[in-house]
């Protein structure tokens, strides 16, 4: 019989009193923990639970069918990219080389002409450069090539069952089967990196639902395989994070030797001519341009490598992408591509 535990407290501390060895209370207070640690579901367990929950939520009873069968058990591989990130630290120029090499910008040149009328269309409707929208649709998926192999139901179904995120993950989980709740994408069908992020924007089910575009006029969201779903869908992003059409992302320049290191960050703004005047010059050594705007300074590489002066759209670029060597990288592929 399991003592009550404010009696089994107590009777610990009486016995332990009066000399009478304590090991079997111990024994008795670890069966006690166990009762009280709830132990987790088995995987099958916590697919049931999910499906109810999605019944909940409004997800038909079709689309559950059709789509958890195909969450067979968690992927290893998945979680194993998840604990086990790279943790080497690439320099700027390392980088750079990786993700902006000649061929990419040599594609990227001949898709620009290509569609040139799609992408000329989606920037008098959004605002985004068609440049920019080439670059990063080069950056995320090398223009579509390589969107991830992985069922995304099947890799969500494991992060959020695994419990290191699993509160963002079953979140993406429920809004990636609303998605196919409605009849954008097959299940099957719907796949993308080992984290979930999905077709040739590489958006997540949540950034999906919120700025994924019909633009092809088909009745479907369709950012696997129509160009221009995927393009306006990117588009529509960047218009809603802030993007302004009137200006670049920024210019590479050089700092005096007595720079203030706390002045590079992009929660400082200064005005283009007061930057000139703390020394700041372009990479050519020339004066900056005489223009009434407000920019940052940012240097790369923990503040020892190359410098660049950044405008708001640059932030746009690090909404979609926290990294400030992303950022950097998707503002010079843009212009190679531009040239």
């Amino acid at each position: 019989m399991k003592l009550p535990f404010r009696f089994s407290v107590f009777f610990f501390i009486s016995i332990c009193q009066f000399g009478i060895a304590c090991q079997v209370v111990t024994a008795q207070e670890d069966e006690l923990k166990a009762d009280l640690i709830p132990t987790a579901p088995t995987f099958k367990a916590w697919l049931e639970a999910f499906r109810q929950e999605a019944l909940v939520e409004g997800v038909s009873e079709e689309t559950l069918n059709k789509s958890l069968p195909l969450i067979k058990e968690p992927i290893k591989k998945v979680i194993k990219f998840d604990r086990n990130q790279p943790e080497f630290k690439l320099t700027f120029d390392q980088y750079l080389n990786r993700v902006a090499p000649k061929s990419r910008i040599k594609r990227g040149q001949k898709l620009l002409k290509k569609h040139n009328k799609l992408l000329t269309t989606i920037e008098e409707k959004y605002g985004v450069q068609k440049r920019f929208l080439v670059a990063f649709w080069g950056m995320e998926t090398d223009f579509g090539r390589l969107t991830g192999g992985f069922n995304v139901l099947n890799a969500l179904a494991t992060l959020a069952y695994d419990g290191r995120r699993s509160k963002f993950f079953r979140k993406q989980l429920m809004n990636a089967l609303v998605i196919i709740d409605a009849g954008h994408v097959e299940p099957e069908k719907m796949t993308g990196s080992w984290a979930g992020a999905m077709g040739q924007t590489q958006f997540m089910p949540s950034t999906f639902l919120a700025y994924a575009t019909d633009f092809d006029g088909d009745g479907k969201i369709n950012i696997w395989k129509s160009t221009a779903d995927a393009l306006a869908s990117g588009a529509n992003y960047l218009s809603n994070v802030g993007w302004n059409s009137e200006q670049t992302w920024g210019r590479e320049v050089t700092l005096p030797k007595d720079m203030d290191k706390d002045l590079l960050d992009l929660k400082v703004k200064k005005k283009i001519a007061e930057w000139q005047k703390l020394g700041v010059r372009r990479i050519t050594g020339k004066n900056l341009p005489l223009v009434d705007l407000d920019a940052s300074v940012v240097q790369l590489d923990d503040k020892t490598g190359r410098a660049y002066m950044v405008y708001d759209n640059y932030r746009a670029i690090m909404d979609w992408n926290k990294s400030k060597n992303f950022a950097t990288a998707i503002g010079i592929l843009s212009d190679r591509i531009g040239r």
